[in-house]
Order: C-alpha cells, then structure tokens, then sequence
C-alpha cells in the first residue's frame, strides 16, 4: 500500500521523489509535515553527492546496514547509477521509477508507513 502512497504523492500531489518516499513511510520514524516539506531540497539531484532524492530518502528510514548496502545495490542494478543526473541521463528508470523501487524495497523489508 505505501507504494501506491508513493506513486500517489508524486503524481498527483506533485510532491518530489524524496517527499513521496517520506510521506508513504512516515511511521518508520515518526516523519513530521515539517520534514516531509523540507524534503523538497533533495529533489533534482540536491541529495548527498547528487544522490538520487527517493533513494536517499529510503536509506534514511532504514538502520541496517545491510539492508542499505541492497538497496543502493538494486538501484544501480535497475538505474545504473544511485546518482541522479547519471540516473536521469542513461534514461533506464524515470524518476516515478525510481520512487517505485525505493517504495517496494521499503515494503519488502517489512517498513510499511
């Protein structure tokens, strides 16, 4: 259900990819309006080291580890890259895609928001 929160809010809501990843899963960490709405800095490539802003997000809500190091892996494996503007310019993944693959990943390992 929190992907389709996510897709949600970045279709409709226009929110951008790291604010629909934070939105969807908020409960993960007590995530506030306040924080959903600073978010919208991450968006564009803005993230840490131009990281892509719906990975970035997903890493945030995530403690493991390990469960990062399989998410950043599963980006560059559907992205080829984790970085956005390399993301953006293979032209693999759109940016809802790449919301979707934060999203499913999150669900998977059980951080339903």
């Amino acid at each position: 259900m929190s992907t389709k929160n996510a897709v949600h809010s970045y279709t409709n809501e226009r929110l951008n990819c790291a604010q629909s990843i934070l939105k969807a899963f908020r409960e993960r960490k007590n995530i506030s309006n306040e924080q959903v709405t600073a978010a919208r800095k991450l968006g564009g490539g803005k993230a840490d080291n131009g990281l892509c802003g719906a990975l970035h997000a997903a890493l945030s809500l995530l403690d493991d580890p390990e469960q990062q190091e399989s998410l950043r892996r599963s980006f560059d494996d559907v992205a080829g890259s984790q970085q956005c503007r390399e993301i953006r310019a293979k032209e693999l993944i759109s940016c809802l895609q790449c919301v979707e693959v934060a999203a499913r990943f999150l669900e998977k390992t059980g951080t339903e928001g």
